[in-house]
C-alpha cells in the first residue's frame, strides 16, 4: 500500500527468533502450562465425580461437595478452563461446568464457576475451593446434599426436604404431565424435572436473583426460549415457603401450570406476550377442575365487580414482581380469561394454533395481531372488547 514501508523478511526472521520465548510472531502471549495442568486436574476430578469414586476425586483436592453429588442421576459431567490468574503457587480459574442429568437433559446446562487452586511440593494443582461465579446462580448441590425421588413422569431433587415430602412432590407432578399433554397437542417430552430447596432465599440462590423478587411466588420454570431440540431439560424450581400455603388444588394448579411452561416451550418464543403464555399455563391448571371464575380469579372479580374494568390485556410489565401481590394476580387472572375465553368461542384446539401462530413470528411487532387475524379471524380491538365484556359477564 501507497505510503507504507516495507519491512524486510529477513528482520522480521530476526525479531522473532530474539523474541521467541515471549512472544509468539503472531503477537500471542507464549501459553502459560499451569492452564494445561490445571485442565488436566479437572478432567480427572470430573471423571471422579462420574464414577463416584470418592478417593480419586479427593486426589484432586477438596472433597467438599462430593457427597451432595452422590444421589444426583448424572449422564455427563465436565469442566473447561475459560481463565487462569495464577500467582506463584496458587491460581483462580474461571470455570464452565456442564453436565447432563440422565434421562432428561438432552444438551448439558453449562454454568460459570470460580475455582481456587495451589500447587503442592509434587508440583501437582489442587482445587481447594468450588464455588458459583459472581452473579451466576447456585446448583442444589451448592447448597446441600441433594435427596432425588423419582416418579413416572418426574424427577425431583430436593435439599434439606424429607423423601416423604418429595414424594408428594413427584406425585403432583405425575399428575401434571398426562393433564398437560391432554389440553397441549405439540411433542414434548412428556416428563419434567422438579427442583425444592430448603426456603425462599434457596429458591432464590437457584435462580440467581434476590429473594425478594419471589416473595409469594410458588414457583417458576427456567428454560431456553424457543426450546432447541439439544436443550438441557425445564427446571420447574419451587418456593417451599410460598407453596406450602398452597390447598391440594392450589399446589396441583400450580405444578400443571409450571408443567405447561415445561411443553409449551418450543412454541414460546420472544413474539410471545405474557398474557398468553402465563394465561394459557393458567387456563391448562385450571382445566377440568370445576372451579368458577369468581373462584379462580378473586382478585379480577373483585375489581369488575367494584367498577374497575379493565380497559386492555395486561402487559409484560404487569407480570412483574412489584411487591403488589394484588396487581400481579390480576395480570395471571386477566391473560387465562382471555385464554378461557378462546377456549370456549373458538374452541380449544383454536386456542393451541392461535398459541403456535404467535410464537412463529421472529419478533413481538405484529405476531399477536397476524395470528389474531389467521387464527382467530378478529383483531385486536375487537378481540380486547369481547374480553372486556366477558369479564362483565361473568364477574356481574
Amino acid at each position: 500500500m501507497a505510503g507504507r514501508r516495507r519491512v524486510p523478511g529477513s528482520s522480521v526472521v530476526v525479531l522473532c527468533l530474539l523474541l521467541v520465548a515471549l512472544v509468539a510472531c503472531g503477537g500471542r502471549t507464549a501459553a502459560d502450562p499451569a492452564r494445561a495442568e490445571v485442565q488436566r486436574v479437572l478432567d480427572l476430578r470430573a471423571a471422579a465425580v462420574l464414577d463416584h469414586d470418592e478417593a480419586e476425586y479427593a486426589r484432586t483436592g477438596t472433597r467438599a461437595g462430593f457427597g451432595n453429588l452422590r444421589s444426583v442421576p448424572l449422564a455427563d459431567w465436565s469442566y473447561r478452563v475459560r481463565d487462569l490468574d495464577r500467582s506463584g503457587d496458587t491460581a483462580t480459574a474461571d470455570v464452565d461446568l456442564r453436565y447432563r442429568i440422565e434421562g432428561h437433559d438432552k444438551g448439558a446446562v453449562t454454568t460459570a464457576r470460580t475455582l481456587r487452586l495451589s500447587r503442592e511440593e509434587d508440583g501437582r494443582w489442587r482445587v481447594d475451593s468450588d464455588r458459583p461465579a459472581e452473579k451466576s446462580p447456585q446448583q442444589p448441590w451448592d447448597q446441600g446434599a441433594v435427596r432425588v425421588v423419582r416418579g413416572e413422569n418426574s424427577l425431583v431433587l430436593g435439599v434439606g426436604q424429607s423423601t416423604e415430602a418429595l414424594r408428594r412432590f413427584a406425585d403432583l407432578a405425575d399428575d401434571a404431565v398426562p393433564a398437560v399433554s391432554d389440553a397441549w397437542d405439540g411433542d414434548w417430552a412428556r416428563r419434567v424435572v422438579v427442583l425444592v430447596p430448603r426456603s425462599l432465599e434457596g429458591m432464590a440462590g437457584l435462580l440467581g436473583s434476590p429473594a425478594s423478587s419471589y416473595r409469594g411466588i410458588a414457583a417458576v420454570t427456567t428454560g431456553e426460549t424457543g426450546g432447541p431440540a439439544d436443550a438441557p431439560a425445564d427446571r420447574i424450581v419451587v418456593n417451599p415457603d410460598a407453596y406450602g400455603l398452597l390447598g391440594t388444588l392450589g399446589k396441583q394448579v400450580v405444578l400443571t401450570h409450571e408443567t405447561t411452561h415445561v411443553a409449551t416451550r418450543a412454541a414460546t418464543t420472544a413474539a410471545t406476550p405474557l398474557w398468553l403464555s402465563e394465561g394459557y399455563a393458567d387456563w391448562v391448571g385450571y382445566r377440568g377442575s370445576g372451579r368458577s371464575p369468581a373462584q379462580a380469579a378473586p382478585e379480577l372479580s373483585r375489581a369488575v365487580s367494584e367498577g374497575r374494568l379493565p380497559g386492555a390485556l395486561p402487559t409484560d410489565d404487569d407480570f412483574g414482581f412489584t411487591g403488589d401481590g394484588a396487581e400481579l394476580a390480576r395480570a395471571y387472572e386477566g391473560g387465562w380469561m382471555a385464554c378461557r375465553m378462546i377456549a370456549e368461542h373458538w374452541g380449544e384446539e383454536r386456542l393451541d394454533a392461535f398459541y403456535r401462530a404467535v410464537g412463529a413470528h421472529d419478533k413481538r411487532e405484529g405476531a399477536v395481531e397476524d395470528a389474531m387475524d389467521t387464527v382467530l379471524g378478529t383483531t385486536p380491538e375487537e378481540f380486547t372488547a369481547r374480553w372486556r365484556d366477558y369479564l362483565q359477564a361473568q364477574f356481574r
